[in-house]
């Protein structure tokens, strides 16, 4: 008895180890571990592919054979020593060449482990790729050196003040013409340079009055006492530069004395001249300026589908761990539930990140179509509804009498509508409500209204709504990332629309938006969605062993769904590692549902969906797409293309499985309608 058990304990470890070297060989950061000597004794693919070697060229090899040069390989040494020291833990920037001789500008931390019996110690390390951080930190940094040297080869005095009104920099030539230091400059107001009081009310006007009603402003004259340089008449020019991603403006202000008015006509035009190149100049630092602002949103954008795709392995095996059996200890559990929140939360905020940088960078494109609105309720009630459930909170939605278009977006009305009701449900009161409503303005146009019983918001807060990453004070208490109603904002304004709400504290607040009516059309019978048909056929459930068929080219993502479906005694699993090949098996099995990846090698799988479509032998079979693509408008294409469902990764197990019950239940109707006919 006691060697069973032993063996079931050396089995279960067994199955631990594996799947914790998965985690570690599909991490989305390079992870390494070295001996005390710095040899390579274990590195995941991520690591691989930093150092542009393969897995298993890298083993037993010295780390330090990748290490620059021998300045960085001081440094490396002497962290190894420091992680050594007493097990202790530390962290260093180095730049190491890969295998084409490529340059890698990573952050390394490291932790030492003491391997016990053996008395042997390793060292677990991973390496934070920050290639485009360092070219972006070099282009912003560039682009200020460049604005900063153009600010001082300027001959005429030259400020830059915040939106307050503080000094933030002057060139020499401020210093020298008002006979003040540095010292008594930066970081006080324009009105008070070196404990002096500039009481001048001309200048006041400029600033408080004129600025701000025009981002530019040219030749304002000013003519008074100033503090140690006498009666000066002083001609400015100002501009409002505002920084998109950072929420403020500063204020460039170009200074000349004009005192002495005698200048002959060539000298006037001399002067004129430098002022026009002084502006040619200063429109060059904007655009300089802007576009360094721009990269940011730039590289979020492009990253998205690469931060999707590791992460949707680390939660679809976490999600794996959690359901196992036998079931996780309660500490393994405590660990597993951290990692998927985490995850989920990641996962949120990049979706998020991605909509605020494509909105801030101009290249959202919209398709503006009539939109009925009735049918747009109808399928954000449906998707509401489980998260309201699981609160308690009761979602009354408004009935049409008569049909309702507005000029819109379909898909970003959808988002809209939906943050808000997430929002209206997120921040209620337990066993609350939430009222939909939807009303023709005097203006003739749309208003849709979220209600709540909420705990209402106080005037200052409702100064601070439409901020980017501001949660009112509520990031420990309730989830979320701050940026939903910005993207909502800047979505309902792209429409043509606009957006507000109103709150009393203690009583909720309604979140309203606007948009703009539409021609009226008729509705088509053919408009009621797909969903009602498949919840109808759901109760028709063929018992019999299923066949499942996944299109997928990346062996993480069909490891994860075959141990996914392996817990469904019901399903037998196949798989095809391209399109061509999995439209042969699909022709020669006929499984009962087809689960397809939309980026595959050689034709995609919007192609495949249209041949499989075009064959009468597979034209009922349900597909399913698969996809890291999780932007609205690449869902709303595929679904119109014909797709049964849309799923993103990373997979959200229970999701996944209730999609492929419908899918399942969906196939066995389509069969059971085929037989019928085939008899009649």
């Amino acid at each position: 008895m006691h060697n069973e058990e032993l063996c079931r304990v050396q089995e279960e470890l067994e199955i631990s180890r594996k799947k914790y070297a998965a985690l570690f060989d599909f991490a989305p950061v390079a992870c390494f571990t070295f001996d005390a000597h710095g040899l390579i004794r274990e590195v995941n693919l991520t690591g691989a592919h930093m150092l542009g070697s393969e897995q298993q060229e890298l083993t037993n090899t010295p780390f330090v054979e990748f290490v620059a040069d021998a300045g960085e390989k001081k440094k490396f040494w002497q962290h190894l020593a420091n992680v050594l020291k007493n097990q202790g833990r530390d962290t260093c920037e180095i730049r190491l060449t890969r295998k084409d001789q490529a340059q890698i500008f990573g952050r390394l931390q490291s932790v030492c482990l003491d391997l016990g019996e053996k008395n042997e110690k390793q060292i677990l390390c991973s390496i934070a790729d920050d290639r485009l951080g360092k070219q972006q930190e070099t282009a912003i940094q560039d682009a200020r050196e460049y604005a900063e040297n153009i600010v001082e080869t300027v001959h005429n005095p030259l400020v830059v003040l915040n939106s307050d009104l503080r000094i933030l920099s002057a060139n020499q030539s401020f210093f020298q013409t008002f006979k003040v230091t540095p010292e008594e400059t930066l970081g006080n107001f324009i009105y008070d340079l070196g404990n002096r009081q500039w009481d001048i009310p001309n200048l006041r006007v400029l600033f408080e009055e004129i600025l701000p009603r025009n981002s530019v402003f040219n030749g304002y004259e000013v003519d008074d006492e100033f503090p140690g340089i006498g009666r000066r008449t002083i001609r400015l020019n100002a501009r409002q530069i505002s920084r998109k991603n950072v929420g403020s403006r500063i204020i460039l202000v170009a200074m000349e004395d004009i005192t002495e008015r005698n200048w002959a006509a060539g000298e006037r035009t001399r002067i004129e001249q430098i002022l026009q190149n002084q502006n040619i100049e200063l429109e060059r630092a904007t655009v300089v300026a802007e576009k360094a602002n721009l990269a940011k949103s730039d590289f979020l954008a492009s990253m998205s589908h690469e931060l999707r795709t590791p992460l949707g392995a680390i939660l679809g095996f976490a999600q794996l761990l959690e359901s196992s059996n036998p079931p996780p200890t309660p500490t393994q559990t405590r660990s597993i539930d951290q990692i998927l929140k985490a995850g989920w939360y990641l996962l949120e905020l990049i979706n998020e990140i991605l909509d605020l940088a494509q909105v801030e960078s101009g290249k959202l494109s919209l398709s503006l179509e009539p939109v009925l609105l009735s049918e747009v309720m109808l399928e954000c009630e449906v998707m509401i509804e489980p998260q309201a459930r699981e609160r308690g909170i009761r979602v009354d939605f408004s009935h049409f009498e008569t049909p309702c278009f507005v000029e819109a977006d379909r898909t970003r009305v959808k988002q809209v509508l939906i943050n808000l009701l997430s929002n209206a449900i997120k921040y209620n009161r337990e066993e609350g409500s939430v009222s939909v409503a939807c009303t023709r303005c005097d203006a003739g146009v749309i208003r849709i209204s979220v209600k709540d019983t909420g705990a209402g918001l106080a005037p200052e807060q409702l100064a601070q709504l439409f901020q980017p990453f501001n949660r009112l004070g509520q990031e420990a208490t309730i989830e979320g990332t701050g940026i939903g109603l910005v993207v909502c904002k800047r979505l309902v304004e792209l429409m043509g629309g606009k957006i507000g709400m109103e709150s009393r504290v203690g009583e909720g607040s309604v979140f309203w938006f606007e948009l703009n009516p539409a021609a009226e059309i008729a509705c088509s019978d053919h408009s009621v969605p797909l969903l009602t048909t498949v919840l109808q056929a759901q109760a028709q459930r063929d018992p019999q062993i299923s066949t499942l068929l996944y299109v997928e080219d990346n062996p993480a993502n069909l490891m994860l769904v075959e141990d996914i479906v392996a817990q469904r005694p019901d399903i037998r699993f196949v798989s095809a590692r391209n399109a061509i090949l999995g439209i042969e098996m699909a022709r020669t099995l006929l499984p009962d549902v087809i689960l397809m990846d939309i980026n595959l090698p050689g034709i995609s799988g919007l192609e495949a969906l249209k041949i499989l479509v075009d064959d009468p032998t597979t034209a009922n079979i349900p597909v399913i797409a698969l996809s890291a693509n999780a932007l609205p408008r690449d869902i709303e294409k595929s679904l119109e293309a014909g797709f049964f469902q849309y799923l993103t990764k990373p997979i959200k197990v229970k999701k996944f499985m209730d999609i492929l019950d419908l899918a399942l239940n969906f196939s066995g109707t389509q069969a059971s309608g085929s037989a019928q006919k085939d008899i009649f």
